[in-house]
């Protein structure tokens, strides 16, 4: 075998049409070795001959894309100085980009002994070689026919996300063919796409594609880890959804699914999970960054080296000061956008990316890379900005370049439609953007990312049709999963048959989704909540990779009047810019945004102006909200003046039926009923017979009688405005 001395960027094993150049770090090894393995598992070893700046490499020219590897490195190990290198170990390239396999329960994984009393705490390594119960890194070829492939490139204000899981999304999808269905093929599909399309979502937010593995406790259950917030490669994508291979096949499968969904003018986000690894704690596998370099990846307890620090609840934390930590997610985000052309990202527990030292730092070197950065800066960013952490909420807290889950929006709703006792100013100022949270550091509506349901809790459905959590199948007697969910079963806990009770969810579904995609801001849906999926009261997942957790696409009739419904609704936001604005309104926020300037108006439902006391009322559950849409101060994208249809929507979160007015002519002339979430939906848009109306048309004075727990959106046709 020919071995040349390669060159120490990139790093990784990259391809360049007639051989591979490997490259890797780790400052502490004292030598490092090559190990390719064959299709029949046999090892063939290479020592790597050459280091540059503590990046150890080798070019092989004879070595073509699929071909397996990984390393051995030769080093200290003292996990009281928090060194971790044992040669018994095959380790996966940090910048593998796809890995073949999955780990199988072994001794073999550990760098300590089971039996040790010292818990992973001694000196002594475990000697067993892990080749044959590990993962594999693979070479892959990086030549791909994009096309005429070119990003959607959506405004954050047009923009629709739907979060979805790439097996639960198509595993049961009846128009998906077999072979394909819970992969990435899947996903790309006509049919998926199809749903996509007519639903309206600009977006799909993918849960964790990075390589995964599997937990042993989980296996040791008879469950399998779903969700894949166990991040091993964060360059490959999770071999696991691949439906032609896993020697590279996968990143042909990926690609190909992003250029399909891109015809469609779907854009493609990554749930990406940089805050931690699979590797645990102390007493975790050893399968990468711990055997590479376990100082220089991992934080590490102050003053006991031997333990992590863990702001993730999964063990470890990475070490955000580290230099070549740094350099290797900002590597990987833009090997994401460049090579597979994906158009942003959700960041998994975003707050501990920031935190350097021991708080969430603004100014931390993690976000001063993301803001120079000429590509990652330009695709959407988006955070879950908590972790577990002292400071861990922190919804507000991000630079100006990111958006952020609100979290806030998503407890304020929920306690408003089951009838929390509660400010109708928090409600407005939610509904309106969160000016409050955003506003001071310069952003705009956009920068909140609305969601009443995310995969981590009940779906919609379940929302209003449980109390409680049902976490029994997870195996923990119930103790996993959040307790405080807001939720309210509408009367009966889980299934019924009465017709009083399964109405009034019905109506509460459609309370939730009109309220979260009319609000300003970035609405997200979670799969299925379209159409009112279940998971029988389970509020955590994680753990269910079968029927209980993915999409069911045998619908009931209920169950396709929602589908109708919520393609309405989405169908009236996109044709209408006054509930994408682009700008705050001028007005406070516990006032929603009303000022001077008429762009926004709060009424009670006598349709007199919200006074003080009107604001501070916990008690009240009725308001009315008038969207001008001839007071847009933002133009169009050409620099035009927008003007719109102008609309009134009617809340009553209140148990019985509220007599709303229709507030005067300077208002609007003649008001049209676009959505009415009490009444039957047929074509998703309802009629006017449940108002007091003439010959379907509001005008000012009318009464209209706003069932309990119910909202109705009129609008004003802009030729009819005053």
């Amino acid at each position: 075998m020919q071995i040349w001395p390669g060159k120490p960027y990139p790093l990784g094993a990259t391809y360049g049409g007639s051989g591979v150049n490997f490259a890797l770090f780790s400052e502490v090894a004292e030598r490092v070795e090559l190990c390719l393995i064959s299709d029949d598992g046999t090892e063939t070893r290479v020592e790597m001959p050459e280091h540059d700046a503590f990046v150890w490499h080798v070019y092989l020219p004879t070595i073509q894309p699929g071909q397996r590897y990984g390393y051995r490195v030769h080093g200290p190990y003292d996990p009281a100085k928090g060194h971790r290198c044992n040669p018994d170990k095959l380790l996966l390239d940090p910048y593998a980009t796809a890995i073949d396999g999955e780990m199988q329960g072994s001794q073999a994984l550990f760098g300590y002994s089971f039996g040790d009393p010292a818990l992973g705490l001694s000196s002594v390594p475990n000697a067993v070689d892990s080749l044959g119960h590990t993962m594999y890194s693979v070479v892959t070829n990086p030549f791909f026919d994009w096309g005429k492939d070119r990003p959607p490139g959506h405004a954050y204000h047009d923009s629709v996300i739907y979060e979805a899981h790439v097996k639960g999304l198509t595993m049961l999808h009846p128009d998906v063919p077999k072979e394909i269905r819970g992969t990435y093929a899947g996903i790309g599909h006509p049919a998926t796409i199809e749903h996509l399309r007519r639903l309206g979502v600009t977006a799909i937010e993918l849960m964790p594609v990075h390589q995964f593995v599997q937990d042993f406790t989980l296996l040791d259950k008879g469950l399998r880890n779903y969700w894949g917030y166990n991040t091993i490669g964060f360059l490959a994508p999770h071999n696991g959804y691949a439906a032609y291979g896993t020697r590279g096949q996968q990143v042909l499968e990926f690609k190909t699914m992003v250029k399909a969904l891109h015809e469609a003018d779907i854009e493609v986000i990554l749930d990406v999970v940089y805050n931690h690894t699979a590797e645990g704690n102390h007493l975790g596998p050893t399968l990468a960054f711990r055997g590479i370099d376990n100082d220089n990846y991992y934080r590490l307890v102050g003053g006991d080296l031997a333990h992590y620090y863990d702001t993730t609840g999964t063990g470890n934390s990475l070490l955000m000061r580290s230099p070549h930590v740094l350099q290797l997610i900002m590597d990987s985000l833009r090997y994401w956008v460049t090579e597979m052309h994906v158009d942003g990202f959700r960041f998994d527990l975003a707050a501990t990316l920031a935190r350097q030292f021991h708080e969430v730092d603004k100014l931390s070197a993690f976000f001063d890379l993301i803001q120079q950065d000429p590509i990652v800066s330009q695709v959407k960013l988006i955070a879950e900005p908590w972790d577990l952490g002292d400071g861990g909420y922190q919804v507000g807290g991000f630079p100006p370049l990111w958006t952020e889950w609100n979290g806030k929006f998503r407890d304020t709703v929920r306690d408003f439609w089951r009838g929390e006792a509660a400010t109708l100013g928090e409600f407005a100022s939610r509904f309106t953007g969160s000016s409050d949270l955003y506003a001071h550091s310069g952003r705009r509506p956009v920068a909140s990312v609305n969601f009443v349901v995310a995969h981590d809790g009940f779906t919609m459905r379940d929302l209003v049709s449980y109390n409680d959590k049902h976490n029994d199948a997870n195996g923990e007697g119930n103790r996993d999963g959040e307790s405080h969910n807001r939720s309210w079963n509408c009367g009966v806990e889980g299934p019924t048959t009465d017709p009083a009770v399964r109405a009034l969810r019905q109506r509460q579904q459609r309370n939730l989704l009109t309220t979260l995609l009319l609000a300003q801001g970035v609405p997200m849906i979670a799969h299925g909540d379209e159409f009112g999926r279940t998971q029988q009261g389970n509020n955590n997942v994680y753990c269910q990779d079968n029927e209980l957790a993915w999409v069911d696409w045998t619908l009931d009739a209920d169950q396709e009047s929602l589908l109708d419904f919520t393609r309405h609704v989405m169908r009236l936001r996109a044709e209408h810019p006054v509930f994408r604005r682009r700008r705050f309104f001028a007005g406070s926020a516990d006032h929603g945004g009303e000022s001077d300037l008429g762009d926004i108006a709060w009424f009670e439902p006598d349709g007199e102006h919200m006074d003080e006391e009107a604001w501070a009322n916990g008690y009240a559950k009725s308001l009315m909200v008038f969207l001008n849409g001839r007071a847009i101060r933002e133009t169009d994208s050409r620099g035009g003046a927008i003007r719109d249809d102008s609309f009134l929507v009617l809340f009553n979160a209140h148990y019985e039926p509220i007599d709303f007015v229709i507030p005067e002519a300077s208002y609007g002339r003649k008001w049209f009923v676009e959505i009415n979430t009490a009444g039957d939906v047929e074509d998703a848009k309802p009629t006017v017979a449940s108002v007091a109306a003439t010959s379907g048309v509001l005008v000012p004075g009318a009464t209209v009688t706003v069932q309990a727990r119910s909202i109705i959106v009129v609008g004003c046709p802009l030729d009819d405005e005053a």
